[in-house]
């Protein structure tokens, strides 16, 4: 099985440093990272075209002009960009643990989408890791313990692995709230079905509950992937969100309609 990582970003190549490194460290290679780029400037690319240099697996740049939050755009071009079978999304401020990609290709089903859960890291922690560069992506358990005693994390639950939890993962299939695509994924086949994200939602929220909804209307079911693929999520500031009313009016219509494929998606780009 094939799979694509895309990473979306914009304009934080420090933190996507962070989460490339995570990446040539995996124990399971045998994947091809996408950085879905919404309108970086060229000191992103420059990154990008290092990490290309050192990468055992390779690396695709699909950037878009710098018009807004258009993360729903740079996901249907980066998915667009791949022939491979299963994807992966997760966020350029998303650092993951080296059996990131190999637990999300243990648990990968058909009929089924994963959607995995978060560890929020705070600002002054944020900006050590950063400016110090911590390997976050390998602490171990000791590591973690000590973060929550600092007060750098506000919780340790994201991080226990229960990797025998077969039964409990499928025991709410219909769940659409809580799934985000800063750790989701899905067969590439089943993405291109509902014509992957819609684009139509302007600014910042709920692009992926409207992704999630239509997997589920079109047959695909909600697999929970927590306790076996978590990112640490690493602090920003809040983004604009003067459009979301206007993006949960546009969600409410989606729910009480009965429609599968994006308004405005994917297909423009295949």
């Amino acid at each position: 099985m094939r799979i694509a990582l895309i990473i979306t970003t914009y304009n934080r190549p420090d933190a996507l440093a962070a989460v490339l490194e995570g990446c040539v460290v995996q124990t399971d290679l045998n994947f091809e990272v996408i950085v879905a780029d919404d309108g970086s400037t060229p000191v992103t690319a420059d990154l990008i075209e290092t990490y290309k240099v050192r990468s055992p697996f390779a690396i695709k740049h699909v950037w878009q002009d710098d018009l807004g939050f258009r993360a729903a755009a740079i996901r249907n071009r980066a998915l667009a960009a791949t022939k491979a079978e299963y994807i992966i999304f997760v966020d350029g401020d998303c650092v993951f643990p080296p059996g990131f990609v190999a637990s999300h290709r243990n648990l990968a089903e058909r009929g089924w989408f994963l959607s995995g859960n978060r560890l929020m890291l705070t600002r002054s922690f944020t900006e050590k890791v950063l400016s110090e560069k911590l390997p976050i992506h390998l602490w171990r358990t000791g590591d973690w313990l000590r973060a929550r005693w600092c007060g750098h994390i506000e919780r340790l639950l994201p991080l226990i692995h229960l990797p025998a939890l077969t039964g409990l993962r499928k025991r709410f299939p219909l769940r659409w709230k809580g799934a985000k695509t800063c750790n989701l994924s899905a067969w590439r086949a089943d993405l291109l079905r509902v014509n992957g994200l819609d684009e139509s939602y302007s600014g910042w929220g709920l692009e992926d509950s409207d992704l999630v909804i239509r997997l589920l209307r079109a047959g695909i079911n909600n697999k929970s992937a927590r306790f076996s693929v978590p990112v640490f999520h690493l602090w920003h500031s809040e983004n604009d969100r003067s459009q979301l009313i206007e993006n949960r009016q546009r969600l409410q219509i989606v729910l009480n309609a009965s429609h599968t494929r994006a308004i405005q998606g994917v297909d423009q780009y295949l």
